[in-house]
């Protein structure tokens, strides 16, 4: 996402506009482009940098072959589906509904037939991306709408409540992220939580003691996701991962 917010920095001279700012910081950069030219150009530069002329990297070909029955994501291209489907599997997607339709829910995850929540939209909505400040208000926002209304499917919380959690790729030193993972597991008992584990080669010290050591709600797994995912990809398969 860094490398999103650099290219639509330079598209709408947010150095010039904020000095100072960090053009890594995807919802502020994403709001000014917005004001700058309209939602519609902000959609097709996104569109432009993350599904046009792209392709699964080996590792999301890795992670499909692995068997997920539940992905969520906050990425808005559809590189893991496809990665999915060139692994033989058969994804099912729920994509982010922001204007209060109601949230669409599965059943029956499994390896061959996983479902992906797509929390923050796909590029192929373009009414559903969470991307700007104004759009994660809103999405906080709709979190206390009753089911079927809430965008967090009533399966989704389910699972979150007893199943094992792994993040990859992300980094809770996001406010976003931490925000969500917060409102996923509000209101539940801390000795219920399942484990969550976070990999993250240079986890902040701050996040790290909160987290791990003080709430004890995620342990930390300090390696690079390049060369955890294959290491996973070995252990579970039982053979060297070959993209």
């Amino acid at each position: 996402m860094a490398a999103l917010s650099r290219q639509l920095a330079v598209g709408c001279d947010f150095a010039g506009r904020f000095p100072g700012e960090d053009p890594g910081n995807l919802q502020r950069v994403a709001l000014a482009y917005e004001i700058d030219s309209s939602r519609g150009r902000l959609v097709d530069a996104i569109a432009g940098a993350v599904d046009v002329g792209t392709a699964p990297s080996p590792m999301l070909r890795a992670l499909a072959r692995l068997d997920f029955p539940l992905v969520i994501t906050t990425n808005f291209d559809g590189l893991f589906e496809r990665a999915l489907r060139d692994a033989g599997k058969q994804p099912r997607v729920s994509v982010y509904e922001p204007e209060g339709e109601p949230t669409t829910d599965f059943e029956d995850e499994s390896a061959q037939s996983p479902v992906i929540y797509k929390l923050h939209g796909d590029i192929a909505h373009r009414e559903s991306l969470v991307v700007t400040d104004e759009d994660y208000i809103q999405f906080v926002l709709r979190m206390s709408d009753k089911d079927p209304y809430d965008p967090i499917p009533l399966s989704l919380k389910h699972f979150l409540k007893r199943w094992t959690t792994l993040f990859i790729g992300y980094s809770l030193l996001d406010y976003n992220l931490r925000l969500l993972f917060k409102t996923l597991r509000w209101r539940i008992d801390p000795a219920k939580i399942p484990d969550t584990y976070s990999v993250d080669f240079h986890p902040d010290a701050l996040i790290l003691d909160v987290w791990q050591s003080q709430r004890r709600n995620v342990k930390f797994i300090a390696q690079d996701v390049w060369s955890f995912v294959p290491a996973l990809y070995e252990v579970v398969r039982g053979e060297e991962f070959a993209p």
